[in-house]
């Protein structure tokens, strides 16, 4: 049953994928409409998040950055979509890279890397990276299990198609280690700004004006593994096309004290999205769990 549904669900993507850009974006200015203002999807919740997080902005701003989200995210859409069919130059002009020399460097030096990255511009497209790495590196990036099996596998099709692999989370350490056991350089993308699980909270910080409760397993791997540690800083120069310079937090993981790397992220991600806003992935209920509930809800996933 999962197999018919994911190929019925993958005709219908690869047929729109294979439109010009300027008609998926065209489609996707008339999606906004009804997304926006009839279905209202989760607008709720993006608007009590930018209310919450920008309390020093008015009514009109908030709402404003909330119409140009809504609009970006109509294009992440079929800009992800497009992924199925996009040839390897096109992609390879619309998605630039910086910095990506020094990963090579630390390659020949036998180091490997970890990348922190969030919900930001199209992070879909970052999944073209093996194209401007050693061949020798592997590319991978950590992802949730889905319980929807054929949108998985489509998604999986989607990331996976230019050479990066995708590592469930909870696989995430071992794999390091086999690849570390089998001299294989690598770079791990780590998407570390959504809500943990009760029982996986171990470190709350200031993002965006509230207590927020942060992934700290990216920097626990890193110290174990000694990794160089990245952040991807993401842009959208215009529409369609997409920057990304990797900045190194550290190559010394191990120096430095319990989450002050986890912090250190935090920290760049939220000046990346202070920077422009509708960028974010903002429908996330981001701040749904609360330290004052947390002795109440620890084993609760």
């Amino acid at each position: 049953m999962w197999s018919v549904l994911y190929y019925l669900l993958y005709s219908v993507c690869f047929f729109i994928s294979l439109l010009p850009f300027k008609v998926l974006y065209c489609l996707s200015d008339l999606l906004y409409f009804p997304l926006y203002y009839c279905i209202k999807y989760r607008r709720r919740i993006v608007r009590k998040n930018l209310t919450e997080s920008f309390p020093d902005k008015a009514e009109k701003e908030v709402i404003g950055i909330e119409k140009k989200f809504y609009a970006f995210f109509c294009d992440y859409i079929f800009e992800t979509l497009k992924l199925l069919s996009i040839s390897k130059a096109s992609l390879h002009k619309r998605m630039k890279f910086k910095n990506v020399e020094e990963f090579d460097e630390y390659v020949r030096q036998g180091r490997s890397c970890g990348m922190y990255l969030g919900h930001y511009c199209n992070w879909e497209w970052i999944t073209s990276l093996p194209m401007h790495t050693h061949e020798q590196v592997v590319c991978g990036q950590i992802y949730h299990i889905l319980e929807n099996k054929a949108f998985e596998r489509l998604c999986l099709r989607l990331r996976e198609r230019y050479g990066a692999i995708c590592i469930p989370m909870g696989e995430t350490l071992r794999k390091v280690i086999t690849f570390r056991n089998e001299n294989k350089p690598f770079i791990i993308g780590f998407i570390s700004d959504q809500a943990p699980l009760w029982n996986s909270i171990h470190y709350w910080t200031n993002f965006l004006n509230h207590d927020t409760p942060v992934f700290t397993g990216t920097e626990r791997i890193a110290k174990q593994t000694n990794l160089v540690i990245y952040y991807a800083d993401i842009t959208r120069p215009k529409r369609g096309y997409y920057v990304c310079e990797f900045r190194r937090l550290t190559d010394s993981p191990t120096d430095f004290p319990d989450y002050e790397i986890t912090e250190m992220y935090m920290r760049e991600l939220e000046k990346t999205i202070m920077k422009t806003p509708q960028y974010w992935l903002w429908t996330h209920n981001r701040w749904k769990r609360t330290r004052r509930n947390t002795s109440t809800n620890k084993g609760i996933k």
